[in-house]
Formats: C-alpha cells, structure tokens, sequence
C-alpha cells in the first residue's frame, strides 16, 4: 500500500513538473526564448555599447519575448570560437571585427583591411548602410550565419612602447600585434613591422609581457581595454575602418516569428546608430584620457603610410575581387 501510494506521488511530481516546464529548455511559454551573444570586448569596449543598447531595444520591442544575454571579455572563447560557435549553433549571436577571424570565414571581408580605402565616416557609412554592406552580410548565409549589420570598432591607430611612429621607417623592425587575417600581415610587412598574431582578449598581457612592441586599434579600443597602461605612443595613422559585424546563427534566425525577426533587424540599425554617436562625442574625452596618462600622441604622415602600403590590395587579390574595390572607392 506504502509503495503504491509513493509511485502515485511521484507520478503527480512530475506532471507539476512538466507542467511548469521543467525541463531546462531556453524556450518558455509563448514562444519566449533567450540567445546569446557573446563578444571579446570590455564592459565598456564599443562592443559592449552596442550589445547592451540592442538588448534593451530587443526586449522592448518584443515585449520580453525575447531576451539578450550578453557575454563581453571573451568568456565563451575568441573571436575565431565564436565565429565556429555560432556557426555550430551553441550560441546564437556574435559580435566580431569584420577584418579579422571573420574574413577567414568570409573572404571578401578581407577587404576592410586594405589601407585607406575609406576617406571618412561618411564614406564607411554610404558602404556599410547601402548596397556593397549588404552584399558582404549576405556572405554569410554560406555558412550556416545570418548577417544582421554593422556596428562600429572605428578608425584604426598604431601604437607602440619603444618610440613615436610619424613615417613608416619609424616602425621598422617593431613586432605589431595583428589580426588573424591575411591582409594583416602584407599591411604590417608594407611598412617594415614584423606582424605578431595575438588573440585580442591575449593582448593586454601581450604587450604588457613584451611578446609584442605594439598594437593597432580605434581610439575607443585603446580606451576600454587600458592599452595606454602599457603603451606610451599612439600614432594617429587612421590606416584602415572596421566595422563590427553582428551574425546570428542561421538555423535560429529561421525559427523565429516574423515579427521577431523585424525586431532584431530594426534593434541592429537603431543600436548602430546609438553607438555611432555615442563614440563621436567620446573621441576627445578619449585623446585627454592618453594625455592624462602621459601617452604621446602624434599626427603622422598619412600620405607616407599610404604610399607605403599601395600594394597591400594586391596581396590578397585572390581574397578580395577587384571591382569590390572599385565599387568601395566609387562610392565616396
């Protein structure tokens, strides 16, 4: 009689249980649900800025449907393992620099790489809002990723512990931290550096250790992660703009409704704009940070550097179709 009565109890046990979905699913009633995003900046790095005003606008304008779970500071591994993480479909959305891991997964990525191409913001935004933008998001629906838009990383600078870089003989023989991106390493070789592959949530410690002489990275980046503790030069060499790309895993996109759906694309745009200017308004905050902590800052010879570097398109041509270029370069 006692053993029955137990079966009986733990049978009713576990309906409440089911009932109140027990089970563990990220899925809840009424289709709710929660997707990763994981990113290998700072709490403050402009990853962070866009991914934290994207979730507060996801959630609002799905009525907490759906809900962002940020992951900043590489805590779900690099950009190359988040790249193959949402590819694979163990989380579901990544932020990452367009240049790097990014374009070893899509090719013609590579070509933000290729040294002053854009003339200005304004240029970066009528490529990466319009047509050329879109086309190369939709690269990434070859592997098993939807490409939902641009945020920014930004103009990037050279920064070093050794001297001030103002022509590209100044770098000669400095070991420069790149990304892992063949257009890097031509780029850092152009003018004389030797290129040194390091992880970016590696970095600080990299230069902090000496593995590396120095570093290249937007204003912004060298803001968030504190690389002026470690580096005393910035050189305002403006060589290349990167944009941060925001992909989702394709097999998620799919299964949301369309309503979802246009909350994601219209939360992307409008956390690209957010951020756009948030980081336009910081830039001179940014410059008296590096002064306060007696980081030299000089304004090279831009013309030099571009001379220096006029081949490195050629170097991945295989990579990067020339009348991509072409096109970028037309559309200023």
């Amino acid at each position: 009689m006692k053993k029955t009565m137990l079966i009986s109890i733990l049978a009713i046990f576990t309906l409440i249980l089911t009932a109140c979905g027990g089970g563990g699913s990220e899925s809840g009633e009424g289709g709710s649900q929660t997707l990763k995003l994981a990113h290998s900046g700072s709490e403050s790095h402009q990853y962070h800025i866009a991914a934290e005003k994207f979730k507060e606008l996801v959630e609002e304008k799905t009525n907490g449907e759906i809900t962002i779970e940020i992951h900043p500071n590489a805590t779900l591994g690099s950009e190359a393992d988040a790249i193959e993480q949402v590819m694979g479909g163990t989380i579901e959305m990544t932020t990452v620099s367009a240049d790097s891991s990014f374009a070893n997964t899509i090719p013609e990525a590579n070509v933000f790489g290729i040294p002053y191409l854009f003339e200005d913001r304004d240029h970066v935004y009528s490529v990466l809002d319009g047509e050329i933008g879109q086309e190369i998001l939709d690269l990434a629906g070859e592997n098993n990723m939807k490409g939902l838009g641009y945020w920014e990383v930004g103009f990037r600078h050279l920064t070093n512990n050794q001297r001030e870089i103002n022509t590209p003989e100044d770098a000669q023989g400095l070991k420069i931290r790149v990304q892992p991106a063949p257009v890097w390493e031509a780029h850092m070789r152009a003018i004389g550096a030797s290129p040194t592959p390091v992880d970016f949530n590696e970095l600080y410690s990299a230069l902090d250790q000496g593995v590396v002489d120095g570093q290249e990275n937007p204003l912004p980046t060298i803001d968030s992660m504190k690389f002026y503790e470690v580096q005393n030069h910035v050189s305002l060499t403006a060589h290349t703009y990167s944009p941060a790309v925001v992909v989702m895993n394709a097999e998620v996109w799919e299964g949301l409704s369309e309503e979802q759906q246009t909350a994601i694309d219209e939360a992307t745009a409008e956390a690209a704009e957010y951020q756009r200017q948030f980081l336009a308004d910081r830039e001179e905050e940014i410059l008296q940070v590096l002064a306060d902590n007696d980081v030299t800052v000089t304004e090279p010879d831009r013309a030099a550097f571009r001379e220096a570097t006029a081949d490195v398109q050629e170097a991945v041509s295989e990579q990067v179709p020339a009348d991509l270029v072409e096109r970028i370069q037309a559309a200023n």
